[in-house]
C-alpha cells in the first residue's frame, strides 16, 4: 500500500491518488464511492466538485495510469539503441512491473472486463491506450522489421495477461524469447 501525507494533497489529488490504489489494486466495480470518499479524507461534496461520476473518475484514473505506465516504460526503452534491444527493454519492464505491482495485472484489462456497454468514455480511453501501445511497436518496428509490429504487440499483451492469471513471469520470460526468435 502507498502512503502519502495527506494533509500535502488538495482534495483532488487526496480523490485521485486513493483511487489509483483502489481501482488498480481492488477493481473498478470493487471499489465504492463512500470508500473513496473515507480513504482520501474528503466530503462528498468535494469528490463531485471534482468528478461529476464514478465513470469520470474512472476516465481521469486511467488517463493518469496512462501516463505513469509509458513514462515508465519508456525509461526501459529509451536507452536502448537497436529495435531488437528496445523490444528486449520492453519485455523487461513488464517483468518489473509485474513483479513490483504484484501481478496485478493491465489496469485497463482489468477495467474493461468489469465496465458494461454504455461506459462509452472509459471504454474510448482503454481503447486509446491500447492504441498507442501499437503505435510504440510500430515506430520501433516499422522500418526494418515491418512484418513485426502487431506479432510483438499481441506477445506482449498475451504475456500480460498470462503473467496475471499465473502471478508469475514466466509468460513474460517465454514471450521475450519468441519476440527475439522472430528477428532472426
Amino acid at each position: 500500500m502507498t502512503t502519502y501525507d495527506v494533509s500535502a494533497l488538495s482534495p483532488r489529488d487526496r480523490i485521485l491518488k486513493t483511487t489509483f490504489r483502489l481501482f488498480h489494486g481492488q477493481g473498478y466495480n470493487a471499489t465504492g464511492i463512500n470508500q473513496i470518499i473515507a480513504e482520501a479524507d474528503v466530503s462528498k461534496a468535494s469528490l463531485y466538485q471534482h468528478f461529476r461520476s464514478k465513470e469520470e473518475l474512472c476516465v481521469e484514473f486511467l488517463n493518469q495510469r496512462h501516463d505513469f505506465w509509458f513514462a515508465a516504460l519508456h525509461g526501459f526503452t529509451d536507452k536502448a539503441r537497436t529495435p531488437r534491444s528496445k523490444i528486449a527493454a520492453a519485455f523487461k519492464f513488464l517483468h518489473d512491473m509485474n513483479t513490483r505491482e504484484n501481478f496485478r495485472g493491465c489496469a485497463f484489462l482489468n477495467i474493461v472486463s468489469e465496465i458494461t456497454e454504455d461506459a462509452v468514455s472509459i471504454r474510448h480511453v482503454i481503447q486509446r491506450h491500447k492504441e498507442d501501445l501499437r503505435i510504440f511497436f510500430q515506430d520501433i518496428l516499422r522500418a526494418d522489421y515491418p512484418a513485426l509490429p502487431d506479432h510483438i504487440y499481441l506477445l506482449f499483451e498475451s504475456a500480460l495477461v498470462e503473467s496475471q492469471v499465473f502471478r508469475d513471469p514466466w509468460p513474460v520470460d517465454r514471450a521475450n524469447t519468441i519476440a527475439d526468435r522472430l528477428f532472426a
